[in-house]
């Protein structure tokens, strides 16, 4: 009766952080949505010291920091280190997260800056024409076009940039956590429409938060 227990107790671990997942970049997938602390459950004895509780806010925005910090650097191997290990990294182009938003799983991250394939990445707003790049190009473009690392406003949980674009991101990603680098704006002639935002999604898989996705948000009109 013990071993059945442990060995449940082990397939219940297991299962917190692996939906195995070995679709290509072009053929994305869901992304599980809830957060799962596997900490085990242990109750102190009045002669045990009460273990600081954990603060999720606070260690999704030190990750969160250090992700900013890789992206800058164009450090795609430190990325690889950070990318969940089963779901990879969702590219989304704009605010409203789609079902063919491309996908690389974590073996790939490292070698993407490298990559001279040309993806399809979806329509750019407005003009309605294919985004096609390199991920070089696209994140040049869609990912780190400004310093975000150094920008004024960061939240979490929380839409800072707004524009008519459905931010669907809440929905996509129930139970993750996402941090949001926000511009309000760089030149006062635009009256803040040129506004620019990185939003970094995590998920809670043993002990860390891993990083699923990827998100860049501007004004459109």
């Amino acid at each position: 009766m013990k071993k059945i227990f442990v060995m449940l107790l082990c397939l219940g671990f297991l299962s917190a952080c692996s939906t195995t997942d070995q679709t290509s970049p072009t053929q994305p997938t869901a992304i599980p949505s809830e957060i799962v602390d596997v900490t085990p459950t242990h109750h102190p004895t009045p002669s045990e010291p009460t273990a600081t509780p954990r603060d999720p806010e606070t260690e999704v925005l030190t990750r969160a920091a250090q992700v900013v910090l890789l992206l800058k650097e164009q450090d795609m191997a430190g990325l690889a280190e950070v990318t969940h290990r089963n779901v990879g990294i969702r590219f989304s182009p704009y605010a409203y997260v789609q079902p063919t938003d491309l996908i690389f799983l974590k073996g790939q991250v490292a070698g993407l800056m490298g990559d001279a394939t040309v993806y399809h990445w979806g329509i750019y707003d407005g003009s309605g024409m294919d985004i096609d790049l390199t991920f070089a190009d696209y994140f040049a473009e869609f990912v780190y076009d400004v310093d975000f690392a150094s920008a004024p406003q960061v939240a979490v949980n929380q839409r800072l940039g707004v524009s008519n674009s459905i931010d669907n991101s809440a929905e996509v990603y129930a139970g993750n956590m996402i941090v949001e680098y926000h511009f309000p704006g760089f030149d006062p002639q635009y009256e803040g429409m040129d506004w620019r935002s990185l939003r970094l999604v995590f998920k809670y898989c043993q002990g860390s938060y891993d990083l699923v996705g990827i998100i860049h948000d501007e004004w459109t009109p």
